[in-house]
């Protein structure tokens, strides 16, 4: 039955729509992902100086930086409906996200 329903699920939308779609979404939830490590690589530097470390950035923050930048560069290159679009699958997570996490979060359980 799960097969069934995952084929629907991705067999519907890519009889709707072209590759192309798909790969410019792909293409910039992947950049944003980047973006999104990278900021973070730069902001726990920072405000949490002695914490261990799996693994060592070379140039920080200036390589982070150029990634961001790199990153924005390319996502600047995509259609303005892929934004569009981007922007609205954003939002619904976001619109997801948050309420679920303050429902459910442990550390929402201690501040009562």
């Amino acid at each position: 039955m799960s097969t069934w329903i995952a084929g629907l699920a991705v067999g519907i939308p890519a009889g709707i729509w072209d590759i192309d779609t798909f790969a410019d979404l792909a293409n910039i939830g992947t950049l944003f992902a980047f973006i999104v490590v990278s900021a973070g690589v730069i902001v726990l530097r920072k405000k949490q100086p002695d914490r261990p470390r799996g693994f060592r950035v070379p140039g920080s923050p200036w390589l982070p930086l150029l990634s961001i930048v790199s990153c924005l560069v390319l996502m600047t290159a995509l259609p303005l409906e892929t934004w569009l679009r981007f922007v609205v699958w954003l939002l619904i997570g976001l619109g997801i996200y948050f309420p679920f996490g303050r429902k459910h979060s442990k550390l929402a359980g201690q501040a009562r």
